[in-house]
């Protein structure tokens, strides 16, 4: 390894934009807002840039030990940092993906009171998501896991005023932390066998392991529950019931959190373990069911969604099935590929999406939207260069990313193939809906003055126009890359670049590629399919919603309850909250509830009322119950104990 003492500086840049603004943006005009939100993310991505133009494949890793940190007996977890092939490809997409919402939320947030409150925020986001790609540990890894999670909440409750939006927020947050409890065990495990929570050390001393192919041993039990993390995270069956509902927060949340960064955490996670996984066989095939069950179940949903952003959600979770399925046949490679390239078309499909809402008044209903394109035309082109990257059509980079995932399910089993198949044709399908009942045919919504976004704001602009080019720069930028990124795949590069990380600790014996082991014809006949499923999609759409719009509704009503299960999300929402949330929230529905809350929890609080009257009645007015000041209060204790950990790091 060789280190860098500038490693350390890309996420702490965006830390210090978050402190500054979320503790003097409130005095501070929206042109000094802009400023040092733009300046300090701006740096971040141009240092990591900098950084990544000297690296290669061939590089050995960087790292940076900042300042020593926890240590006990002979385990010891310091505030390190590092970068690798896999960690260089993260940090750039957090950071250039980041930089650009950054741009664009000036010209969407503009006109917001807590315009400054959004700015901050979505700094400290960029810090914690930048600390959890470029941990060296697990328990570094940890911070940023937990702290995008609090990001999110302050995001998606951004609107805290709007009942849903705060729902929403508790509601990710809540879910969230039962795939963290997994996680948090498997830390556990590790540090109690191996006695180390640092990468290199780590997957150093779990190399020698023998594939538990016998069973279920220890290795596997680490992989189900880091697993479970990875659901919470990522959206996966059973624990992505929060991220449609994330939806509340502004649009240039859903793209930064929801599309391009947080929410690939968890295929990251499981990416940076391969060494785990592949000594743990079961473990790795739980990856690949629960990420192929997840593929299809999503995407069936948002065939029957009408409002723009919630088609977007599930499409999201169908494609971050996609990622772990890729990465349960062992194609680690292939699913961190189509995680950059998926950062590019469906943060331009949500940027773009934000676009249309911002320029109807804030309607997301699509049946209230349509002819569009001629009131649009630049955001009509770039979502429609999002919509054929996402269904796969070439030479966009949706299709280099999908099909090498399609390939590699294939040379595992046929079913994860045949799955993904009909995944790929259904997600063509609906996004080429949402295409043409949002930009095709004539207008059917109410005058952009008569509507009110989705926190009461009226933008009394008239008819439906095209947003501002600070808004409109970014979307460019992304269709750009939406229509060339998927080129680093040609001749293999991308997974070439990436063999430092993959190959180097495999386990042997793992099955070859396709394109590898001679199958170079049935390499190309696979890829046929998938784009022949692609474009039947396309079709299927413009029969239905272009050629003859009145079908769809006769075949809705054909199919009855079966349509109203899909357009109501199979009721999933309303079977945990009576399973889970009810009986849980409400304590008069069980006994045993209404006794331990009232006997015990309430008791002991009560109790002890009259020792803690003292203390809390002088660190009061720390808490003040407003979102406002508690991310300013994070983001300062953060840059305090940054600050303290060089100062011992420039003791030691």
């Amino acid at each position: 390894m060789t280190p860098n003492p500038y490693l350390w500086l890309i996420p702490l840049l965006p830390l210090a934009g978050a402190a500054i603004n979320g503790f003097f943006g409130r005095r501070s005009s929206k042109k000094a807002i802009s400023a040092i939100a733009l300046t300090f993310c701006g740096g971040a991505f141009l240092l990591a840039l900098w950084i990544a133009i000297g690296f290669s494949s061939a590089s050995a890793p960087y790292y940076f030990d900042l300042a020593h940190w926890l240590r006990s007996g002979d385990f010891h977890a310091d505030f390190s940092f590092y970068l690798d092939q896999l960690s260089l490809v993260m940090m750039l997409v957090v950071t250039g993906v980041g930089f650009l919402i950054h741009i664009y939320s000036v010209g969407y947030m503009w006109d917001d009171d807590g315009y400054y409150r959004f700015m901050a925020y979505l700094n400290l986001f960029m810090f914690f998501m930048l600390t959890l790609v470029l941990a060296k540990n697990y328990l570094m890894m940890f911070i940023g896991w937990e702290g995008v999670g609090l990001a999110s909440y302050l995001l998606i409750g951004f609107w805290f005023t709007k009942d849903s939006a705060a729902a929403a927020g508790k509601k990710a947050f809540i879910v969230n932390r039962i795939g963290d409890f997994g996680f948090l065990i498997a830390l556990f495990l590790m540090i109690q066998h191996f006695g180390t929570l640092d990468f290199p050390a780590l997957f150093a001393r779990i190399q020698p392991i023998t594939p538990e192919t016998a069973g279920a041993g220890l290795l596997t039990a680490i992989g189900l529950l880091l697993m479970v993390g990875a659901c919470g995270k990522s959206a996966q069956i059973p624990l992505y019931v929060w991220l449609p509902d994330a939806m509340e927060g502004p649009t240039p949340v859903s793209a930064l959190i929801h599309a391009a960064t947080m929410v690939t955490a968890g295929v990251y996670m499981v990416a940076r373990s391969h060494v785990i996984f592949e000594r743990a066989p079961t473990a790795l095939t739980v990856v690949a069911i629960i990420g192929t069950l997840t593929a299809i179940f999503a995407a069936t949903i948002g065939i029957a969604q009408t409002d723009i952003k919630k088609v977007l959600a599930y499409s999201t979770v169908s494609q971050l099935g996609y990622m772990f399925m890729a990465c349960g046949v062992g194609a680690f490679s292939a699913g961190i590929f189509h995680l950059m390239t998926h950062a590019f078309f469906k943060g331009l499909l949500f940027l773009a999406a934000g676009s249309v809402i911002h320029g109807i008044g804030g309607e997301q209903d699509m049946r209230k939207m349509g002819g569009l394109r001629l009131y649009m035309p630049w955001t009509f082109s770039v979502m429609g260069i999002a919509t054929l990257a996402i269904a796969g059509i070439p030479p966009l980079a949706g299709f280099w990313s999908k099909d090498e995932i399609l390939a590699q399910a294939f040379n595992t089993s046929w079913v994860y193939w045949l799955i993904g198949v009909v995944t790929a044709f259904i997600t063509s399908f609906y996004m080429f809906r949402l295409m043409y009942m949002t930009f095709g045919g004539d207008y059917r919504g109410a005058p952009a003055h008569d509507a009110h976004d989705s926190h009461g704001h009226g933008h009394g602009h008239g008819e439906p126009h095209e947003s501002a080019w600070i808004m409109l720069g970014p979307l460019v930028v992304l269709a750009i890359l939406s229509v060339f990124g998927g080129f680093v795949g040609w001749g293999n590069h991308f997974e070439h670049f990436l063999d430092p990380v993959f190959k180097a600790a495999a386990e042997p014996g793992v099955q070859e590629p396709i394109r590898e082991a001679g199958g170079k014809a049935l390499e190309y006949i696979l890829m046929g399919i998938s784009v022949s499923v692609a474009a039947l999609g396309w079709l299927l759409a413009h029969l239905l919603y272009s050629s003859r719009p009145q079908l769809p509704a006769r075949i809705a009503d054909s199919l009855g309850g079966l349509y109203k299960a899909v357009a109501n999300k199979y009721y999933v929402d309303e079977l945990y909250a009576l399973l889970f949330v009810k009986p849980l929230v409400d304590g008069s529905t069980t006994i045993l509830w209404h006794g331990v809350d009232q006997g015990v929890i309430d008791a002991a609080v009560n109790d002890s009322a009259d020792a803690a009257r003292h203390v809390s009645d002088e660190v009061r007015h720390m808490q003040s119950g407003n979102l406002r000041s508690y991310a300013g209060w994070v983001a300062a204790g953060g840059a305090l104990v940054i600050a303290y950990m060089v100062w011992m790091g420039v003791r030691g």
